[in-house]
């Protein structure tokens, strides 16, 4: 790929449930938040809803998307993003992390779940971005750290690194007959607020190991995939000046939207 003058950006964001797309106090953020962004020469996503060891690049030409949610309206099946593929940043990818130790594998059939494009489809309306998902390895956290750590030279190539999750995430807590707006449980709350404090604090060992420091820990994410996206964040951001923005805050139906951008 292409050198670029300046180094891109790193985001972690919750991309929520296809429903959140009708929610106003988040997709226009979202918007706002990409065309305050450097023009990508390409996205790579981390989502939380690919865990496939070793790790996994997606396909690398437009195919259809990944429909990974049940018992929703049809519409929210008939949404399309056919963002080209991204077969430069595939090789980029391999470059960084193939070895003997650790190959690289590929899906060539596999689209971008919701975790990739619910969020593009409002911060890259036109699909006009080269997009490549990968997969997560593993759920353990320093070794996601590190995985971002290796995909750090991307940046310098405009690359966009992008971990797609939810601040606070525990389904069995969520009652979608209140409406959006319900109060934030008190356990999403404490979550959140250590959150923004630690992140900001570029306390990185503490949001490592958040299952022991973080209040409330296992009730906000009782299984830690949709916070897993952001040790890559932190990890693809590791070696710069601290300078973590919280970029979208609140909640939806009481689960915390927080995401960052890491310059």
């Amino acid at each position: 790929m292409v050198q670029v003058e300046a180094r891109m950006p790193v985001v972690y964001l919750s991309h929520g449930a296809p429903p959140l797309a009708a929610d106003r106090l988040w997709t226009s953020p979202l918007a706002d938040w990409s065309a305050a962004l450097p023009r990508p020469t390409a996205v790579l996503v981390v989502s939380a809803h690919w865990e496939e060891a070793p790790l996994t690049l997606g396909a690398t030409e437009t195919v259809p998307l990944v429909y990974d949610f049940w018992g929703f309206p049809k519409r929210y099946y008939d949404v399309t993003y056919a963002a080209p593929g991204a077969p430069d940043l595939a090789a980029s990818v391999r470059a960084l992390l193939d070895s003997p130790r650790h190959t690289v594998h590929d899906a060539p059939h596999r689209g971008l779940d919701h975790g990739a494009y619910v969020p593009l489809v409002e911060m890259f309306p036109d699909a006009d971005v080269p997009t490549l998902q990968v997969s997560m390895p593993t759920l353990d956290p320093r070794t996601l750290f590190e995985l971002g750590r290796r995909l750090r030279p991307l940046r310098d190539e405009g690359v966009l690194i992008l971990g797609s999750g939810f601040t606070t995430h525990n389904l069995s807590l969520l009652d979608m007959s209140r409406g959006t707006d319900i109060a934030a449980p008190g356990w999403s709350r404490e979550f959140d607020d250590w959150a923004e404090r630690a992140v900001a604090a570029h306390d990185v060992d503490s949001v490592i190991d958040f299952l022991h420091k973080a209040p409330a820990a296992r009730l906000a994410h009782p299984r830690i995939e949709h916070f897993a996206p952001l040790f890559v964040s932190l990890g693809a951001s590791a070696d710069d000046s601290p300078a973590a923005t919280s970029v979208i805050d609140g909640f939806w139906f009481g689960l915390s939207k927080r995401s960052w951008q890491f310059n």
